[in-house]
């Protein structure tokens, strides 16, 4: 009998960037591979690429309680209907209601890839420590399947469940990322020219973006000769996001060079000299930092869990405080003005890539947890 496994993402787009390795490995390897996901634009993709696909009802904002009970009916049809022997629940939403859901459709097997805690987890806000206890509570139902693997990033989060008591110290495992393929992000050397320091990722507050220019408004202050690309596109549904109108002005007051949404990152990291990532969200362990030490870029993130796992600090890269824009100006100074220790980092950033990063790794990883659970389950 096929093995049936049910990828269960928020996005279709995140299944892509961050799934679809392993899905096709998976597929190789002779499972059955189904993938269930909210609405968005690559869902054509994923049916394209041969993959069933089923549509989820996942609203972003889950303020609406009717809106919640459907995406909830929806997944226990989806497994109720293609029966799978183990299903892998990716992000905050699927986890939560994919783990739940799980339980009653008397799934065999579950892993819970837990890709960062998000903001509740992070923050401190007056009156926020109920709604962290709250999804706390829903964790522990979430992951309490008997025949689970939750999968941590950074053991920071790994530790903030264990103490929840929401999963055993032995039902988890610690994999660094999503994997990168390291023949499409290639080492090249730095361009001989004025430093590009590049910013890649949703134009979220909480990714830093702020801090990221305002530190280059600080360094064109101190008359810093650098050039700071801004990729990425605002997200309109997201509360933290800036706007297309402030991307625009700073654009225009020339402090950065905003290139938009953009596919082509291995190369514009290869035109760039280093990448900033300066996130205070919940991040795993931040996919543009493990391809920008594939490409052999010294990087500059934040002391925060998830970004300080993704380097190893004075080695393929600075740590700065968080929403420190006045630090993290002086981190790319220094490193604008020391090209040699920048590039002794870049290629230290690219055999850490080479040790721990590579897809390859990644993927053998996914499919020996896939292994046990199934036959764990056939047991059963």
């Amino acid at each position: 009998m096929t093995e049936k496994l049910l990828f269960i993402v928020n996005v279709p787009e995140f299944f892509i960037s961050h799934r679809l390795p392993l899905a096709m490995a998976a597929r190789e390897a002779g499972s059955e591979v189904h993938v269930a996901t909210g609405p968005g634009s690559a869902c054509q993709q994923i049916r394209d690429l041969g993959f069933p696909h089923h549509p989820i009802p996942l609203s972003r904002s889950g303020r609406n309680p009717f809106s919640e009970l459907l995406s909830l009916w929806a997944i226990f049809r989806i497994m109720r209907t293609v029966e799978p022997s183990l299903v892998h629940l990716v992000t905050i939403k699927p986890v939560l209601y994919g783990g739940l859901m799980a339980r009653l459709a008397r799934v065999p097997a579950v892993v819970a890839a837990i890709s960062g805690l998000g903001t509740v987890f992070v923050v401190r806000k007056p009156g926020s420590s109920w709604l962290r206890e709250s999804i706390e509570w829903l964790y522990r139902i979430a992951l309490g399947h008997p025949n689970i693997r939750v999968i941590f990033q950074n053991p920071s989060d790994r530790s903030v469940l264990i103490e929840a008591k929401a999963v055993r110290a032995d039902q988890t495992v610690l994999i660094r990322g999503s994997g990168v393929p390291l023949s499409i992000y290639s080492y090249s050397p730095e361009p001989e020219n004025v430093p590009v320091i590049t910013f890649a990722a949703r134009l979220l507050k909480d990714k830093g973006v702020v801090e990221f220019v305002e530190a280059a408004r600080i360094l064109l202050a101190r008359n810093i000769k650098a050039t700071f690309w801004l990729i990425g596109s605002p997200d309109p549904d997201n509360p933290t996001s800036v706007t297309e109108e402030q991307v625009a002005e700073w654009g225009m007051q020339g402090i950065v060079v905003p290139m938009g949404f953009r596919t082509d990152i291995a190369d514009l990291f290869a035109r760039s000299n280093s990448v900033v990532f300066p996130s205070y969200y919940g991040e795993g362990l931040p996919k543009v930092l493990i391809e920008a030490a594939a490409c052999g870029r010294a990087v500059i993130t934040t002391d925060h869990p998830g970004c300080r796992d993704a380097i190893e600090p004075g080695i393929t890269g600075l740590l700065v405080p968080v929403r420190d824009s006045t630090a993290l100006a002086d981190a790319v100074q220094s490193l604008v003005e020391d090209p040699i220790r920048r590039k002794q980092m870049g290629l230290a950033g690219r055999a850490l890539a080479e040790r721990e990063f590579a897809i390859e790794k990644v993927v053998d990883a996914h499919l020996t947890i896939y292994r046990e659970l199934i036959a764990n389950g056939a047991s059963r």
